[in-house]
C-alpha cells in the first residue's frame, strides 16, 4: 500500500490560486512573492521568497509583475511597523509539487504574528479571503509574535521549476549521472540555505551562529529530519506537517543514476502516465485532503501540467529507484528515520492532520514517542488537526500559521511556558474556521501519546 503511496505522493497539487488579503484603512504593506533561481551544481533551481513590500492600492489585490513576482495580499501600517527581526523559514514540499503548494501558507508567516480570519475564501476559481491583524489583547498574550521574517520555498531538483538545463529524458549531458534521491535533495537545501538564505539574512548579519526554521509536509518532513540529523548547525527548530516516515524503494536493477536502462524506464514510464491520469489525480486528492472544497477541477489540470515537461519520465524512474536517505552514522551502524528523531539536538514541532489515511496519527504518536527518549533538554510538541488530511499547509493554513508563528517566536517552547494553541479561545482545544470547514487543533500530551495494539501493528509497517 505504501508503494501506491508513494507513486501516486507525485500528484500532489500544482499551481494554485493565491490568497487575497484585505488591507485596513491607511497605507498598506504588500506581501509579495518574488520568483527567483539560483544554480545548483550546473542545474536551474526555481525558488520563492516571500516579502512584505511597502505601498499598492486598496481593494483586492493579486498580480504578477514584469519579474513574475506574485502580490498575494496586504497587511495595515507602513514598513516601519514591521522591523523585528526573525529567522528565516524554509518550507519543504510533499513529493511532487513546487513551492506553489506553499502560497495558502505563505501570508501566515511572513508577517511574524497569527493572522485571524474575517471572511471565507470563496473557491480556487477567482475567490479571495480577508485577514486582519491579531488584536492588542492576543498580541499581549504572545509576546514576541511581531515584526517582519523571511519565508523562503524552494522546489528540489527533478519538480516544479528546478530541473536539469536542456533535459532529454535522463539522456542529456546535464542529467547523465544524476539520481533524483532524498540525498541529493538534501544536498540541495544544505547549499541553499548556505548560499542564499543565510548570507542574505540581515538580522544576523555576521553571526556565526545564524539558524533557520523548517516547516515540511510529508517527504518535506522527512527532509527535515534528514537535514537537521547532518547539519545541526543550521538548523534552529523543525516543523513536521504529516512527515513521512520512510522513503526511497531502493528497487533491484538499477541504481537511479540516470539514464535509466531499458526496463526501468518502461517500468517508470508507465506508472507515470496511468497515475497523471485525470481520473486517478481526483482520486488520489479526494484520499489526500478531508474536505474536497479545498481543491477544484482547476487544481486537477494544474497537477497534470506540472508533469508535461521533458525529464518528468526519468526523474520518476530515478525516484522509484533511489536508495532511502542516508542518516549519519551512529555506534559504527547506521541508523534509520526514527533512531535519528531520537538523537535530534534541535526542538521539533509535530502537527498532524488526523485525517491523513497514510500518514496516520499512530505514525505521529510513535514519532512522538522516539522524541521523548531523547536524553537532550530540547523540546518536543505534537498538535492534532481533526478534519485535516495529508497537507496541513495547504487545507488548514489557518492553524498551521498561527501555531507555527508561535512555536517559532518563543524561546522557550516547553509546554509549561509556551502555549500553541489561541489562549483567548481555550487552552487544550481551538476551533479554526477555514473556508472549506471547521478544523479542530489540540494538543496531544505524551500521557495521551500512548500507542494501542492496532496503532502499534499500523507503525510498524513503516
Amino acid at each position: 500500500m505504501f508503494i501506491f503511496f508513494l507513486l501516486l505522493q507525485l500528484l500532489l497539487p500544482s499551481l494554485l490560486h493565491l490568497l487575497i488579503i484585505f488591507g485596513k484603512e491607511g497605507e498598506a504593506l504588500t506581501v509579495t512573492i518574488q520568483r527567483k533561481s539560483w544554480d545548483f551544481r550546473g542545474h536551474h533551481i526555481g525558488y520563492e521568497e516571500a516579502v512584505l513590500l511597502e505601498g499598492g492600492s486598496h481593494g483586492n489585490d493579486h498580480r504578477t509583475n514584469d519579474n513574475n513576482d506574485i502580490t498575494i495580499g496586504r497587511l495595515s501600517g507602513r514598513e516601519g511597523d514591521y522591523v523585528t527581526c526573525n529567522s528565516p523559514v524554509l518550507l519543504l514540499n510533499g513529493f511532487g509539487v513546487g513551492s506553489f503548494h506553499q502560497h495558502r501558507l505563505f501570508p501566515h508567516l511572513v508577517h511574524a504574528s497569527p493572522f485571524k480570519k474575517e471572511n471565507s475564501l470563496n473557491d480556487d476559481k477567482g475567490g479571495s479571503a480577508s485577514f486582519t491583524d491579531i488584536n492588542s489583547q492576543e498580541m499581549a498574550a504572545a509576546p514576541g509574535l511581531s515584526g517582519q521574517r523571511k519565508v523562503y520555498g524552494i522546489d528540489y531538483l527533478g519538480q516544479g521549476r528546478s530541473w536539469p538545463r536542456n533535459c532529454n529524458d535522463g539522456n542529456s549531458d546535464g542529467e547523465k549521472g544524476l539520481i533524483y534521491s532524498i540525498d541529493t535533495w538534501a544536498d540541495q537545501i544544505i547549499e541553499f540555505i548556505e548560499e542564499i538564505i543565510l548570507k542574505n539574512d540581515s538580522c544576523n548579519a555576521g553571526d556565526d551562529t545564524k539558524k533557520v526554521h523548517l516547516i515540511g509536509n510529508s517527504v518535506g518532513g522527512h527532509l527535515s529530519v534528514l537535514l537537521a540529523s547532518k547539519r545541526p548547525d543550521l538548523i534552529e527548530s523543525i516543523c513536521l506537517l504529516n512527515a513521512t516516515p520512510v522513503w526511497g524503494l531502493n528497487l533491484f536493477g538499477w541504481s537511479g543514476h540516470l539514464p535509466p536502462p531499458m526496463i526501468p524506464r518502461m517500468i517508470g514510464r508507465y506508472l507515470f502516465d496511468r497515475i497523471r491520469d485525470l481520473e486517478t489525480i481526483e482520486k488520489y486528492l479526494e484520499a489526500a485532503y478531508a474536505n474536497r472544497g479545498a481543491f477544484d477541477d482547476t487544481l486537477m489540470k494544474q497537477i497534470r501540467e506540472c508533469t508535461e515537461g521533458k525529464g518528468g519520465h526519468a526523474a520518476f524512474a530515478s525516484i522509484m529507484y533511489a536508495p532511502p536517505a542516508t542518516f549519519p552514522v551512529a555506534n559504527n551502524e547506521s541508523q534509520g528515520f526514527y533512531k535519528n528523531l531520537e538523537r535530534l539536538k534541535c526542538d521539533v514541532l509535530l502537527i498532524f492532520g488526523k485525517e491523513d489515511p497514510w500518514c496516520t496519527p499512530a505514525i505521529a504518536k510513535k514519532m512522538f514517542q522516539n522524541l521523548s527518549s531523547r536524553g537532550n533538554s530540547a523540546v518536543h510538541r505534537y498538535v492534532e488537526l481533526e478534519n485535516v488530511g495529508h497537507c496541513p499547509n495547504h487545507e488548514s493554513p489557518t492553524a498551521v500559521g498561527y501555531i507555527a508563528n508561535r512555536w517559532m517566536a518563543s524561546k522557550d517552547r516547553s509546554q509549561h511556558e509556551l502555549s500553541l494553541l489561541d489562549e483567548q479561545k481555550a487552552r487544550d482545544q481551538w476551533i479554526v474556521e477555514e473556508p472549506w470547514g471547521t478544523v479542530i487543533a489540540r494538543e496531544v500530551n505524551e500521557r495521551d501519546a500512548s500507542l494501542t495494539r492496532m496503532e502499534k501493528l499500523i507503525a510498524s509497517f513503516v
